[in-house]
């Protein structure tokens, strides 16, 4: 079969708190359909400047421990130069830098191949945007 792209964008709600949200079951959800039982790669990407994509273990506390260690890495004060919104926010344009706006990760058989802990995240600390997209793409 011939080289395929599909694409899906997600329109994800996060509020006005830092978070990290699982992709994890949107991109099983997404592969289902857009993989038909292939192999290839599933691309993640958020368009904004002020988010990224992990793959981290969740809800053993990981995640929260993640969103504390980007606090003790870029602190929401005033040491930043990018000085619009809340206090702090030039931090989140920084982010990007340390959780990458993007995750390119391997599909077999049309199902996406991670450890048996691992989760796809989207990492916001941008209290100030409270809507973000995500736009899965599958290469077959």
């Amino acid at each position: 079969m011939a080289d395929h792209l599909t694409s899906r964008v997600l329109d994800i709600a996060t509020g006005s708190t830092e978070t990290v949200h699982d992709l994890t079951d949107a991109c099983a959800s997404f592969l289902r359909e857009a993989a038909a039982g292939r192999d290839g790669l599933l691309n993640v990407f958020v368009p904004h400047a002020t988010a990224g994509v992990a793959v981290i273990e969740t809800g053993a506390g990981s995640d929260d421990d993640l969103l504390a260690a980007l606090r003790d890495l870029l602190p929401a004060d005033d040491r930043w130069r990018h000085r619009h919104g809340s206090r702090g926010h030039g931090r989140d344009h920084v982010l990007p830098a340390f959780v990458p706006p993007h995750a390119t990760l391997p599909v077999l058989a049309g199902r996406l191949e991670l450890g048996t802990w691992q989760s796809v995240v989207l990492v916001d600390t941008n209290v100030d945007n409270p809507h973000r997209q995500v736009r899965l793409s599958f290469l077959g």
